[in-house]
Formats: structure tokens, sequence, C-alpha cells
């Protein structure tokens, strides 16, 4: 039996998680709320073989700090990170056995992106819904719409500055387009590709899962 613990709900709800990676009789899939500082002591409680750090705390509660995870490496249980907290502290200690999958891995990984601000969002602690819109999304919707021709490259990189001078819990696409020069036919352009664009939060953590199941169960 393969026991599995999994911090998420907010980057990719329970029930999509549990579409990609459910328990069995050779596994058993944990899922727990975004990740605390203090809760990595107690998860070894539950004797896992593996951990999947998706979503987590950055200013509602202290985050979870290096020296838990490297406790728990220390412990030859399995640590993986993507999308969000994940993927920032995989990037920190990926060098010391954490494992970091996605697009988001690799931007903090190679320095693109140095700041929890980039994947910080407001959210419902009830719900888990995301009141925000990350801006590690954002600059990913921009970049890709200048590379399709929707915008000019001034124009990602002012709606780029509006995104990033905004403070986290007010940062949304309609917030950021009402402050920007962009024409309203290309602000509709523009709100039409947003609508159609992958949240990339949410794809990192699939990537996380469907790796676990396919690299980490099946082989």
């Amino acid at each position: 039996m393969i026991k599995i613990i999994v911090y998420t709900g907010l980057s990719l709800p329970f029930s999509e998680a549990k579409e990609i990676l459910d328990s069995h009789e050779d596994i058993e899939v944990i899922y727990k709320r975004p990740i605390k500082r203090g809760e990595l002591s107690l998860a070894l409680k539950e004797n896992p073989d593996i951990i999947a750090i998706i979503d987590g705390v950055f200013h509602q509660n202290s985050a979870v700090g290096h020296k838990e995870i490297l406790n728990v490496l220390k412990r030859g249980i399995k640590v993986y990170g993507a999308s969000s907290m994940g993927a920032l502290r995989a990037s920190e200690l990926d060098s010391l056995g954490m494992v970091g999958i996605g697009y988001v891995y690799e931007q903090y990984a190679s320095g693109k992106v140095d700041s929890d601000d980039d994947v910080a969002v407001m959210l419902d602690c009830e719900t888990l819904e995301a009141l925000s819109e990350p801006l590690i999304n954002m600059n990913y919707v921009f970049e890709n719409a200048a590379d399709k021709n929707i915008i000019t490259t001034e124009e990602k990189a002012e709606l780029r500055e509006i995104a990033k001078k905004t403070y986290y819990p007010h940062r949304n696409y309609s917030q950021t387009l009402a402050q920007s020069s962009l024409s309203p036919d290309k602000k509709d352009k523009l709100i039409d590709f947003i609508r159609t664009s992958p949240d990339i939060k949410k794809e990192d953590a699939k990537e996380l899962l469907h790796f676990i199941q396919d690299e980490v169960i099946e082989s």
C-alpha cells in the first residue's frame, strides 16, 4: 500500500484531483487543504510514502518552512511540488531532493520569477475559491497573447506592469484592462482570448498528479 498526501483545493479542486489520482487497493490518497506551517510534522504521523504540495498559505498564516520539508525528505519520503507554494518550495529545495513539476516551477527555478507574490491569491477560506487572479497566470496569458499578435509587445509590458503594481487581493483582468491604454476593440479581443486560455496553475497541478500516477506508482 502506497500512502500519498496531497495539499491542494485552490489551484485544483479536490473533485478534479480525485479524477486523476484516486485511492484503490494499492494506493491510499489523502487530500488536504492548502498547507500551513507545522502541518508536515502532523503528516508524518500518518506515515506517508509521498507528499505532494500544490497549494499553501502565504499571508493568512505562516507558510510551510524549508526545514519542515527537509525533515520529511531526510526520512526517505518523496516530496513533490507544483503550481503554487509547491512550485516555489521545490525551486528552493530541488538540489536537496524535492522534485518540482510544471511551468510555474520552471519559472521559479530559472529565476524568471522570484517572488511569492506571483502565485499569491485572495481566497474564500471556507470554499477555497480564488477571489483574485494570480500574477503568474496573467503574465502567461499576456505573453501568449503577444505571441499571437493580439496585443503588441509594448501593450504586454503595460499590462504586466499594471498587474504587478496591484496588491494581490485586488488583482484581476477587469481591473488591469480598465487601467490600460488598450482600445475598446483590442480589449474585447483580449477578453475573448483570456476566456479560452488555460489556467496554468491548474494545469501544473494536474501534471503533478499525472506524474505521480504514471512515473511513481505505475513504475
